[in-house]
């Protein structure tokens, strides 16, 4: 009994003081020179339509070596007139589950029509766009496109599809884009490698760092100030 009444302390305090802690393994990175952070998550621009639980501010975090790696990469994108264009980093596991309940819900047909036209909502899952786990949560994974430095406003390039499109034409390789979008994906692709960051090939946007500094714990912590 004394050990259990033991582990409850400790798991009381753990949980009291872990976003400090947590927090202090993580980068902020806003809006600067050649990055443009638009969490698409602090907003209602997003396949749930709504803002997603646990963020607070249209800010990207990232472990600490993460974030320094991203911006190794936009350095190399610079040189060739690019910028990184930021609409998602760390993702506070209570969005992840935020996802999970979206994914259970009725079919909302504005989002339907956005994001994922040819396919149920409810076979997201298994198709590997959405997941009850994710390297978002672990401070390891980025997703992203690219922009013009000097066009105004700013805005990505053209890629084939928007993000979080759910389909075939979002695969990193997909051959039914038109070229202008394979070079571009490809330029964004060879400067995140190069970085130490892995493509997930279904999706086009979404980089993860190898190794991860992390690779087994889902922070909770909310984006924010």
């Amino acid at each position: 009994m004394q050990l259990y009444i033991l582990l409850f302390i400790a798991l009381i305090s753990c949980a009291s003081q872990g976003d400090g802690v947590a927090r202090q393994h993580f980068m902020k990175i806003v809006t600067q020179d050649n990055i443009h952070v638009d969490m698409r998550y602090f907003s209602t621009n997003n396949f749930t339509l709504e803002v997603v639980d646990g963020y607070r501010a249209n800010i990207c975090m990232l472990e600490k070596k993460v974030a320094r790696a991203l911006r190794r990469a936009a350095n190399s994108l610079k040189t060739k007139g690019y910028g990184l264009y930021i609409f998602d980093c760390y993702r506070p596991q209570k969005g992840v589950d935020h996802f999970v309940r979206w994914a259970q819900s009725p079919e909302q047909p504005q989002s339907k029509m956005r994001y994922y036209p040819n396919l149920a909502k409810k076979n997201l899952f298994d198709l590997g766009y959405i997941a009850k786990k994710s390297g978002h949560s672990r401070g390891s994974t980025v997703d992203l496109s690219l922009y013009r430095l000097q066009q105004s406003p700013v805005q990505p390039v053209n890629m084939g599809t928007p993000f979080d499109f759910f389909s075939k034409k979002s695969h990193t390789d997909n051959a039914s884009i038109s070229e202008s979008a394979k070079m571009n994906r490809k330029v964004l692709k060879k400067a995140m490698e190069s970085a130490g960051f892995e493509n997930y090939s279904k999706e086009w946007w979404h980089y993860t760092f190898k190794p991860e500094p992390f690779p087994t714990t889902y922070f909770n912590f909310d984006v924010s100030e």
